[in-house]
């Protein structure tokens, strides 16, 4: 008994079936999909389809949607919703992970490399000196073997998954060093990695037992380089500061603090599949939590999200004629999907104009035009109701739950802080919104769905990506990393997960309004 595949080139192969795994997993593991940024199990992203040549399964509900019928009549199928059984498949031609690259410097020669390593995305500079002469960012290739964290730490539990999740991230990273070498003409010279604890012990080929079941501990605490492959420079970790508080906090907290005049008390809010949250009281006092938020916020796992670039949405606004899209950019490119960013702004000014309420139904709208786009867009596609828009996207009611899901995670994080610090919100000198939201949300629109506190936008700063940021600084700088390698004894970690009362207060905030 076998998973017989033809791949999109021809070659003929046969995989063993993994009792208790997806289909769409035994095929990732086989590596067929290297570089494959699928949505882990979601049914979401469609990359993980495959042709059933003989007696396909029944079809379920996501690939209705996902795919339509006239593809499941021909046996395509989504193998992340299907077991990992004998079958006979083919595979079409892989779609590689989207990237975003940018040149900001026509300088040339020997340099350094700072990394975010996110659950979800890939954020990297590559600096001369002190100067970043070139960014980009792309989806963690690890993706088809976990979209969160807890997930990823399942494979990395036997000696085979560390070893591929491990390469997946290695290749990558050598394969970035390799054509920024050949671009700047010159060799990488050193390197900083900042991830969240689990993306650190993946990274590094560490058995995760401390982080994958409670009481959740750290083994490894980072302040220090570590030499990752044979064709990389020794990287530099930054420290560890909780079982979910990572390197990239500290990093962030050295592209805050470090050299710089700041006043406390200040929330650091880092936001992508982990919400990490720093609520810094003095340069000798932080608290720190951390909440589950999935990958949304980073545009995977909703029913049209996709990261920036060509054809992504990433804002709307309603003008006194219309309901109109912002693009990412000017190309004119057919709209493809939504940002994170995207589904924040679409969901604030549905909200705004009474289309939704707080609790996430669709209304009938508060002005004439609200009411027509009410009356028109709102409809239902296979059995939920949904917000309708052009080019085939639409706000259906599950992504709105999912929206608000991350929404109480930030609120449940944030109010729990405070409540330990005896602070109102009003205390607060600054929030920073750093992570998947921090460059391009709008703060208004962050208020208006209940991220924020009323009257804090503006004490709000959108701090961009603190991780990559910190990474830069820390790459080079020895004073820098002596600053970071102090944080670690300056903090107190809250478990909001053990507290008893967790479930019921997240459900107090599965509303679009800010609750304490």
């Amino acid at each position: 008994m076998s998973i017989r595949i033809k791949t999109h080139d021809g070659t003929l192969l046969a995989l063993e079936p993994r009792e208790g795994d997806t289909l769409a997993k035994t095929i990732v593991m086989s590596r067929l999909w290297h570089g494959v940024a699928l949505c882990s199990g979601l049914g979401k992203c469609g990359l993980c389809k495959v042709r059933f040549t003989e007696n396909p399964p029944e079809p379920v509900l996501e690939e209705k949607k996902k795919l339509g019928e006239e593809a499941l009549v021909q046996g395509w199928r989504l193998s992340c919703l299907h077991p990992s059984e004998s079958c006979d498949i083919e595979l079409p031609a892989p779609t590689r992970s989207q990237r975003a690259i940018r040149a900001t410097s026509t300088t040339t020669g020997d340099f350094s490399l700072a990394i975010d390593l996110g659950t979800t995305s890939i954020h990297w500079s590559v600096l001369i000196g002190n100067e970043s002469v070139a960014t980009g960012h792309e989806l963690n290739p690890q993706m088809g073997l976990g979209s969160e964290i807890m997930s990823r730490l399942a494979v990395a539990a036997n000696a085979e998954g560390r070893f591929i999740l491990r390469a997946l991230i290695l290749d990558r990273l050598t394969e970035l060093v390799r054509l920024a070498s050949h671009n700047m003409q010159g060799k990488c010279v050193s390197m900083a990695v900042s991830g969240n604890s689990a993306m650190t012990y993946v990274l590094l080929g560490k058995k995760p037992d401390d982080l994958a079941s409670a009481p959740y501990t750290l083994s490894y605490f980072g302040g220090e380089e570590k030499k990752l492959g044979a064709d990389l420079p020794p990287a530099y970790i930054a420290p560890l500061l909780a079982p979910f508080i990572g390197a990239d906090l500290s990093a962030g907290l050295t592209a805050i603090e470090y050299d710089a005049d700041v006043e406390y008390p200040f929330l650091l809010a880092d936001l992508g599949t982990n919400g990490e949250f720093i609520l810094a009281l003095g340069p000798d006092k932080r608290l720190c939590a951390s909440v589950p938020m999935g990958p949304a916020l980073e545009g995977v796992g909703l029913t049209h999200g996709r990261t920036a670039g060509p054809g992504a949405v990433t804002g709307f606004r309603l003008t006194p004629k219309e309901l109109q899209k912002v693009l990412f950019d000017e190309s004119h490119t057919p709209p493809t999907g939504m940002t994170g960013t995207g589904y924040i702004s679409l969901t604030a000014t549905l909200i705004r104009h009474g289309i939704l309420d707080d609790s996430g139904q669709f209304g009938q709208g508060t002005t004439p035009l609200a009411a027509k786009l009410a009356k028109d867009l709102i409809t239902t596609e296979i059995g939920e109701p949904a917000f309708a828009l052009d080019h085939g996207l639409m706000l259906p009611a599950s992504d709105i739950e999912e929206i608000l899901k991350v929404k109480a995670a930030f609120n449940l994080a944030m109010s729990a802080l405070l409540h330990e610090a005896q602070l109102k919100p009003s205390a607060l000198k600054t929030i920073y919104i750093a992570g998947a939201l921090g460059e391009h949300v709008s703060l208004n629109d962050l208020e208006t769905i209940g991220f924020l506190p009323p009257n804090c936008k503006n004490r709000t700063v959108k701090a961009g990506n603190t991780a990559l940021k910190g990474s830069e600084i820390l790459v080079t700088d020895p004073d820098a990393r002596r600053f970071a390698e102090t944080l670690p004894t300056t903090i107190t970690a809250l478990d909001l997960a053990s507290d008893a009362s967790f479930g019921d207060q997240f459900m107090k905030r599965m509303r679009f309004t800010y609750v304490d």
